[in-house]
């Protein structure tokens, strides 16, 4: 794909980036795809996703409290618990606001890890990255914010959630489903929303203005970016998803990179 060329001209020492169809099928790649970055923020829908296999094994029910009083997984998944951002403070009743919080992800893998007697980041290994071969990915720290992976391992994982094996495509179809609609708040990076909404573990597009993604993503666009530069999107009216790491924290470059680069990526697929 000749668009994914454009990374060349974003203002980053390195980047990679690469396009998988919903079938399986890598459009493109371009840049060092096996080059291990930092994921910020990504790490989340990784954890996410470990987070709903156990889920469907019975280790946890997205509906049992957790967190917060008040609060339950789901609400931790939807960051919607009344959470903080980066500390164990209660904000708001749980419900009640899309309050981003790292530290709900972290009560979230404690949760896990008590559940099934396992370390979260050993659970997230087992349950998610080894069944999809993803032998270059770890998580070393928070499981809100300290994945390592590559562009080749994230391929494999928005693979795996456009065409789901590992989990109930029920279950996947409601992580990518706004939780707790008409809940305002704030986009890291991009201002107050109205409204702010998420699925599990996911940031959906929706009608967001402005965003990361492009101006023609599809409302139903689903994914997440990072503080390391990073961002994973799934557009299922596209029939395609977008990995692209780069080793530049986000900032202003970003803001004005991405969604032309998106935009580029969707009319490429589009004329294919």
């Amino acid at each position: 794909m000749q668009s994914l060329a454009l990374i060349e001209n974003w203002p980053v020492p390195t980047a990679a980036a690469a396009v998988v169809r919903a079938d399986g099928s890598v459009a493109g790649a371009h840049g060092a795809t096996d080059r291990r970055f930092p994921l910020a923020s990504v790490t989340k829908p990784l954890a996410a996703y470990a987070v709903l296999v156990a889920y469907e094994e019975g280790a946890v029910d997205l509906d049992e409290p957790a967190g917060p009083e008040g609060a339950t997984v789901r609400h931790l998944l939807a960051h919607t618990s009344g959470l903080a951002f980066d500390e164990n403070r209660v904000m708001a009743a749980p419900g009640t606001r899309r309050i981003y919080s790292n530290t709900g992800f972290e009560v979230l893998g404690d949760l896990v890890a008590k559940a099934t007697d396992i370390p979260f980041a050993e659970y997230l290994r087992q349950a998610v990255l080894e069944p999809l071969g993803m032998t270059a990915t770890s998580l070393e720290g928070s499981p809100a914010k300290d994945g390592v992976s590559t562009v080749d391992d994230l391929v494999r994982f928005a693979a795996e959630v456009q065409a789901p094996r590992l989990l109930d495509a029920r279950t996947v179809l409601d992580a990518m489903t706004v939780q707790y609609p008409g809940s305002t708040g704030i986009l890291p990076g991009y201002g107050h929303q109205r409204p702010n909404d998420w699925g599990l573990g996911f940031e959906l597009r929706d009608s967001k203005s402005p965003h990361w993604t492009g101006a023609s993503s599809s409302p139903r666009t689903f994914g997440h970016f990072g503080q390391s530069g990073t961002f994973l999107w799934i557009d299922p009216d596209a029939g395609a998803a977008c990995v692209a790491l780069t080793d530049r924290a986000f900032g202003p470059w970003a803001i004005e990179a991405w969604p032309p680069f998106t935009d580029a990526v969707l009319a490429e697929l589009r004329s294919s």
